[in-house]
């Protein structure tokens, strides 16, 4: 009796392990910038253990007067790996670290008498934290934010990036 509940128990964690080694990718879509401020911003995460995955966002303005935008940006491309600090599969609290490739038009709002716009492209090197919540059919909701700085000396380019927004997506 005590070798057939071993069997079992045995075979029962063995299938949730082959589940979530089947269930590495993940497909989100940030709603709060598509809804809020007219930015498609789609990424791609791979989960590699646990505890860390890798992933990669994209980032473009689709509006047509980006003016009435806090954002700068037109276009950015943002790498990033991630931590998770929970007892789950790759989900709750996370700290991330992020590279940006971004670009845009940026009036150097320093200056109240320069309001030249002018493009740019930089890349940028931050950090963010958040949390992400995963269902059993592999729903996912993410909330996080965070700060990064370009690193050239470019003129027409911002000192600093952010990062954030509530993305919904599916775990497969």
């Amino acid at each position: 009796m005590i070798l057939l509940s071993l069997v079992l128990v045995t075979q029962v964690f063995g299938q949730e392990k082959r589940q979530i080694e089947k269930e590495r990718n993940e497909v989100k879509l940030n709603a709060s910038n598509l809804i809020a401020f007219q930015f498609m911003d789609l990424t791609y995460e791979r989960l590699l253990d646990e505890d860390s995955s890798m992933g990669i966002g994209t980032l473009f303005y689709f509006g047509t007067d980006q003016s009435d935008s806090w954002d700068y940006r037109t276009f950015s491309l943002t790498p990033y790996f991630r931590q998770y600090f929970s007892n789950s599969h790759a989900k709750g609290f996370f700290v991330e670290g992020f590279g940006m490739f971004n670009s845009g038009n940026y009036n150097g709002d320093s200056n109240f008498f320069d309001s030249e716009e002018r493009s740019f492209f930089d890349f940028a090197l931050g950090i963010s934290v958040g949390g992400k919540f995963v269902n059993k059919s592999g729903f996912i909701a993410e909330v996080y934010g965070g700060l990064g700085r370009n690193l050239s000396a470019n003129e027409g380019a911002p000192e600093i990036v952010g990062r954030g927004g509530i993305s919904v997506g599916f775990r497969f």
